[in-house]
């Protein structure tokens, strides 16, 4: 259940400039701390950091990381014509039991003098990590694989993603429609739409990510691979009367 993708096992790590990656590195900590932080503010966060950089800057290197701010914005960039968007559907929504809904998103792990994009599939209900991959892209294969391996174990009434490239593709899509699964989207720039996958990735980075120092997407994958099995099966999680996700996902407890 837990393969690494192929793009993350035979490729290295992108590769970037020193300055550039420990400007990502502060980025990503700050984000994680503020996801409703845009560019501008980022700027000035960075700026009282002692790191003389402009907005542009900023903004490339989120582009790169895969960061959008969670504020409320119009949507001014132009959508693929063969991409589909969906309606969010979770709004007031009661979650009662385990497969109703499953979510998935994308965050950014340091990798040696690199990065790879990390995803999973979570269930809302329990906290389980149904699945996860490693890619050196953005791409959506990694996603496509994630979700592949998720409905291998099961299958949730609703799926909820972003309005990402990675997840409007036919390609992702495709599954959740053949197998009759809703599916819904966040909102542009609404912060609690998937807020069960931000604080996975918010426990992902704390406990794992920032204590660790991953020479090669190898060493991620292993690493990473101990953290969801504690992460399952280990971690008791207060939202869930301090039961961990298995339990709750597998046991019925709640």
């Amino acid at each position: 259940m837990l393969a690494v993708s192929k793009g993350a096992f035979y490729y290295e790590p992108v590769g970037i400039d020193p300055y550039s990656l420990e400007l990502m590195d502060l980025l990503d900590r700050q984000f994680t701390e503020t996801p409703f932080y845009g560019s501008r503010r980022l700027t000035a966060w960075l700026n009282r950091q002692g790191q003389g950089v402009n907005r542009k800057r900023v903004q490339r290197l989120m582009r790169v990381m895969g960061l959008e701010a969670v504020y409320p914005k119009p949507n001014l960039s132009k959508r693929r014509k063969d991409h589909e968007i969906f309606p969010y559907l979770l709004r007031n929504v009661k979650i009662t039991r385990p497969d109703f809904v499953w979510s998935s998103d994308i965050t950014y792990i340091r990798v040696g003098r690199g990065f790879v994009y990390l995803t999973a599939v979570i269930d809302w209900f329990s906290r389980y990590v149904l699945s996860w991959k490693l890619s050196n892209t953005l791409e959506s294969d990694f996603c496509i694989e994630a979700l592949n391996e998720a409905m291998t174990l099961s299958q949730p009434s609703i799926f909820n993603t972003d309005q990402g490239v990675q997840y409007t593709s036919k390609h992702f899509l495709k599954p959740l429609k053949d197998a009759g699964i809703k599916i819904s989207m966040d909102s542009k720039g609404r912060a609690l739409d998937n807020i069960f996958v931000e604080r996975l990735w918010r426990s992902v980075k704390y406990e794992e990510v920032y204590i660790k120092e991953y020479r090669t997407a190898r060493d991620a994958h292993a690493s990473l691979k101990d953290y969801f099995l504690f992460y399952n099966n280990s971690r008791l999680h207060q939202s869930l009367d301090y039961l961990t996700p298995a339990e709750v996902h597998f046991g019925g407890a709640l």
